[in-house]
C-alpha cells in the first residue's frame, strides 16, 4: 500500500503514473546500467525536433548524479549509440563518478563550518571590509 501511495504522489521514488503510462505506450527499453536504472527511447521521432525522446527511470531514489558519464552522453544526444552498442572508452586519468551527497550525513563539511565545530582559520589581515557610508 505504501509503495502504491509513493508511486501516485511522489516523483523522487521511481516513476510517476504519467511517466509509467508514457513509457508503456511509447517507450522502447534500450538498456540498463550497473545501478539498475532503465533507459528508454521513444518509438517514433518527434515531428518538431526530428529526434526521439530519451529518458531514464531510476531504480529507487531519483538523483541525477547516479547516471554514469556514458549514459549521460547518450541521454543528451552527445552519443548516437548506447553504451551497450558502443562501450564508453574511459581514459586513464578519469576518475569514477561520485554521487551527490549534499543533504546527507556523508556531505562534505570544510574546516570552519558549523558542522565541524565552527572554528575558522584566523585571517591574514590583508582584507578590509566594506563599510557603507
Amino acid at each position: 500500500m505504501i509503495k502504491l501511495l509513493k508511486t501516485l504522489f511522489t516523483w523522487w521514488n521511481g516513476t510517476t503514473v504519467g511517466t509509467w503510462w508514457f513509457t508503456r505506450k511509447r517507450g522502447i527499453l534500450v538498456g540498463r546500467d550497473e545501478q539498475g536504472n532503465r533507459y528508454y527511447e521513444e518509438s517514433k521521432a518527434s515531428k518538431a525536433a526530428g529526434l526521439k525522446r530519451r529518458w531514464v527511470i531510476y531504480n529507487g531514489y531519483a538523483e541525477a548524479s547516479r547516471i554514469s558519464a556514458d549514459w549521460h552522453g547518450w541521454l543528451h544526444y552527445t552519443f548516437d549509440k548506447t553504451p551497450i552498442q558502443e562501450p564508453f572508452v574511459v581514459k586513464a586519468w578519469e576518475k569514477p563518478g561520485v554521487p551527490n551527497m549534499t543533504g546527507t550525513s556523508e556531505a562534505y563539511h570544510p574546516g570552519g563550518s558549523l558542522w565541524e565545530g565552527g572554528q575558522r582559520v584566523q585571517g591574514t589581515g590583508d582584507y578590509q571590509a566594506w563599510v557603507p557610508e
